[in-house]
């Protein structure tokens, strides 16, 4: 049986939220302007996990109308009772470059106790490039949370504000190696002696994926 937004539209009217679930992941076998027009109710479907992976989705489906998905992403990340779609939000917001949700997502980060949630903000600023997101971030890289605190090092670099290098050079020698390797990443997207200096010394870090990672960057300085 050929899959068909007819054949999606009744699998999303049914009773069983696997039915449901499963014309979400459908969707992406059918025109995106046509699965952006069906997928904007299950937004607001009983199941959790029917929303997350609608919201999940918009991340892409939401180029069709980023307007549109400007309004059911914040909808989503400010109202969902659930912080695992919350989270989905954030990260769809930041896929889509959605800048206009800035001040939103920098009330939330300050007032929601999910570390999820945090976490996904913080990411989604990385990808945002918003200049205005530098002051919050520089505030999650003394997060409690060691992913909140890995995931700003690399938004960090994500931002491309030269500001950032004096904050993330001393995590160039934290006990953690993924975080030595999220420096690497981070200092990558400076070309500056500082970020020079620091991926120099990482490209002789005892472990051997930090290590190969900055060589890697050094070789296109």
């Amino acid at each position: 049986m050929s899959t068909t937004p007819e054949s999606i539209q009744k699998l999303l009217q049914s009773e069983n939220f696997a039915d449901r679930l499963s014309a979400i992941n459908q969707l992406r076998q059918i025109d995106p302007a046509i699965a952006f027009e069906l997928i904007q109710p299950a937004l607001a479907d009983p199941s959790v996990r029917v929303r997350y992976a609608a919201v999940s989705q918009i991340s892409t489906l939401g180029q069709q109308n980023l307007q549109v998905a400007l309004e059911v992403l914040r909808r989503a990340l400010l109202e969902d009772p659930e912080p695992d779609v919350q989270a989905a939000a954030a990260d769809s917001l930041g896929a889509l470059r959605l800048t206009d949700a800035f001040e939103e997502m920098q009330n939330l980060y300050h007032q929601t106790q999910e570390w999820l949630v945090k976490f996904s903000i913080v990411a989604a600023l990385g990808e945002l490039g918003d200049p205005r997101g530098f002051e919050l971030l520089k505030q999650a890289l003394a997060s409690d949370n060691e992913l909140v605190k890995t995931a700003a090092i690399g938004a960090l670099g994500e931002l491309t504000d030269e500001r950032a290098i004096p904050l993330l050079l001393p995590y160039a020698t934290d006990p953690d190696w993924q975080v030595r390797h999220r420096v690497v990443q981070a200092m990558s997207h400076f070309n500056t002696p500082e970020a020079r200096t620091v991926l120099e010394q990482l490209s002789q870090d005892a472990y051997e994926p930090v290590a190969k990672e900055a060589q890697l960057y050094l070789q296109s300085y």
